[in-house]
């Protein structure tokens, strides 16, 4: 059953779909299908019956990715394939930036979490004093001397933050030149169950407010997004942005995904986040990423995630149990 609701900075309720269909911050193909799957399967119809307009901006066609991931001396001390994640980034980014001049819902389909950088960034850009929500099993807080496995999708807040930029490929200078990060308080994780161990020491150092599955447990998932929310928004006014992995979820409810990690969300949890925020009249914008319709050990294993995704863009614009 579809309820109204009040979203404070769009009251014309219009989306923009940015559709990313990126797989260059990771090493598993089949992440960019998931733009395709997803609006196959009925996204489109799904924002229409909550009641919003939308329109559909496709930042990433033209471009020969393939031969850009084919690209073997796109590597960076460890870092793989920046210059493809530079400029799949920065494309979002511009989709990004306009879909928030037009004062529209930029609801962002990936494709992988290396996006984030760029969705971040935007939203910043037109809320400096935003908030930031990010539904994850990993911090994706990875800067280019900390990251073990060299996959830039575990560096996107790195980035959005301007964190060891000294250290960066000369592909990420148009961030830097942007003249605007985000800033630790603005940002706040849950489900965290997977931190490296450079990660965990940038969270403590900065005192970023994270939540992991530990806390989840503890206090509960509606303590948790409180909290989350007032640390973020202290004066409870801002708009709030959610960048949502699905592996956030645990892998029993989205087996399509590329680094699963057992002890996740339930699937109510990871709903809840989304309808409680939809609740509080804030939300401005919604990623999700990491949907692999080719890792999915069988076609319900692959069908339960997608529903898991489209479940989650329901409940954002502001579908509810009764």
């Amino acid at each position: 059953m579809t309820a109204e609701s009040e979203y404070a900075f769009f009251p014309e309720k219009k989306v923009t779909v940015i559709k990313a269909p990126f797989n260059g911050g990771q090493g598993k193909l089949g992440v960019e299908q998931a733009p395709e799957k997803l609006i196959e399967n009925g996204l489109l119809d799904d924002i229409k019956e909550q009641g919003w307009r939308y329109e559909i901006e496709d930042p990433l066609m033209g471009d020969d990715w393939r031969a850009m991931r084919a690209d073997a001396s796109d590597v960076y001390g460890n870092c793989k394939r920046p210059h493809m994640v530079s400029e799949g980034a920065k494309k979002v980014y511009e989709a990004s930036v306009r879909a928030r001049e037009n004062n529209t819902f930029p609801l962002t389909v990936g494709g992988d979490h290396a996006i984030g950088m760029a969705t971040l960034l935007a939203f910043v850009k037109k809320y400096p004093d935003g908030g930031i929500i990010w539904v994850d099993a990993h911090a994706d807080i990875n800067t280019p001397t900390t990251t073990e496995s060299g996959n830039l999708h575990g560096c996107p807040v790195a980035f959005a933050m301007g964190l060891d930029q000294e250290h960066w490929p000369a592909d990420f200078d148009w961030i830097k030149q942007l003249g605007h990060f985000i800033n630790p308080k603005q940002i706040a994780y849950i489900g965290l169950r997977d931190v490296d161990k450079g990660e965990r020491k940038i969270l403590r150092d900065l005192g970023i407010t994270a939540f992991s599955m530990y806390h989840v447990d503890k206090y509960g998932i509606n303590t948790v997004v409180q909290k989350a929310i007032k640390a973020i928004n202290p004066s409870g006014k801002a708009p709030i942005h959610v960048s949502y992995d699905v592996d956030g979820i645990d892998p029993q409810y989205v087996a399509a995904t590329g680094t699963p990690v057992r002890g996740g969300l339930s699937l109510r949890e990871g709903l809840f986040i989304m309808e409680e925020l939809a609740a509080s009249h804030l939300l401005a914008g919604l990623d999700i990423v990491e949907v692999n319709p080719a890792l999915g050990p069988t076609k319900t294993h692959t069908l339960d995630t997608v529903n898991t995704g489209l479940s989650i863009s329901r409940c954002a614009l502001g579908d509810t149990i009764l």
